[in-house]
């Protein structure tokens, strides 16, 4: 096995093996960043938990096709959106059956985190989810390839080169990408941020 190899394709070749404590390390690792895509992307709880571990299932099951040619973290988002965007096209063709917009009783809770923030006082926390929501309305508002850019963009993990592949376009248009989301998204909260009142869809 070479020396160079990602720790995580090293891990994934070793599930390839039948190691299934290799499988559970990763996904350890890999279940909240994943959520997190998942969750903003189709924002329904519910239908991001069951579609976040249908990601790993997807994994498990393709275990045995797994090259290393590619950081695993970039097969990894690549699964996760492909099925993101299956869901999306299913929801397209029975509108019915899914909601876009979060349960009444989320509607006041913030969508789950990238990271962990530091801890704030009661004043800072409820300043803080308000925001939040506010980026999570803007970022539901941006077309699915710029929205996933910026998802995928505040990913560690992932370098630019990285997200193109997930995205399947050149390096230059996903930097175009998520530029063009960041400034919609800067125009969106900039009127919020400088009076306190929100333009946009809440």
């Amino acid at each position: 096995m070479p020396s160079n190899l990602d720790p995580d394709a090293a891990l994934m070749l070793r599930v390839k093996q039948g190691d299934t404590a290799a499988f559970t390390e990763l996904v350890e690792k890999y279940k909240q960043p994943v959520l997190n895509v998942v969750y903003r992307t189709l924002r329904d709880a519910t239908e991001a938990e069951d579609l976040a571990q249908n990601v790993f299932v997807q994994v498990y099951k393709s275990a045995s096709r797994y090259k290393s040619t590619a950081k695993f973290s970039t097969w990894l988002f690549t699964i996760a959106r492909n099925l993101c965007l299956n869901e999306i096209r299913r929801r397209s063709r029975h509108p019915s059956e899914s909601l876009d917009v979060p349960h009444p009783e989320q509607e006041d809770q913030p969508l789950r985190q990238f990271e962990d923030r530091k801890t704030f006082g009661p004043t800072e926390t409820l300043l803080q989810r308000e925001l939040e929501r506010k980026v999570d309305a803007a970022l539901a508002d941006l077309p699915e390839n710029q929205r996933t850019a910026l998802l995928l963009c505040r990913q560690e993990e992932l370098s630019y080169e990285e997200i193109a592949e997930v995205l399947g376009c050149s390096l230059s248009a996903t930097k175009s990408l998520i530029h063009r989301g960041r400034e919609t998204i800067k125009e969106k909260l900039k009127p919020y941020l400088q009076t306190g009142r929100w333009s946009g869809p809440d």
